[in-house]
């Protein structure tokens, strides 16, 4: 099995001290929504995005590692993926996202190997 751990960490150290909620999310691409829940547990930080319209109304579970970097001054994280390789995701699981094997198969498709990994 791929390891997954660096999934979870925020590559951006500013990230770690802060409340991300109501933060705007923005792909590599334009848009996806709005931070709803953020988690900051070393190992294990993720962010729970409302997408709005964007994708009927959906939630996506996005682990840390995908931040590329965020600015402070707009509220606003950018993420280094597609809206596409973000909507095909596996799909949000509100009474799972806090399992550990739920947050593996998450960290394994965005992980080294995954349909939606990327250096």
């Amino acid at each position: 099995m791929v390891s997954t751990v660096n999934m979870w960490g925020y590559p951006d150290e500013a990230a770690v001290d802060r409340d991300l909620t109501g933060w705007s999310i923005e792909a590599e691409d334009g848009g996806i929504g709005k931070v709803a829940r953020a988690n900051n547990e070393a190992g294990a930080s993720w962010l729970i995005v409302d997408t709005g319209p964007w994708i009927f109304g959906k939630k996506v579970m996005l682990p840390a590692g995908v931040i590329a970097r965020i600015n402070s001054e707009n509220e606003v994280v950018h993420v280094n993926r597609t809206k596409e390789e973000i909507k095909n995701a596996p799909e949000f699981d509100e009474g799972r996202y806090q399992e550990q094997t739920y947050r593996d198969e998450l960290g394994g498709y965005y992980g080294p190997g995954g349909r939606g990994y990327r250096q």
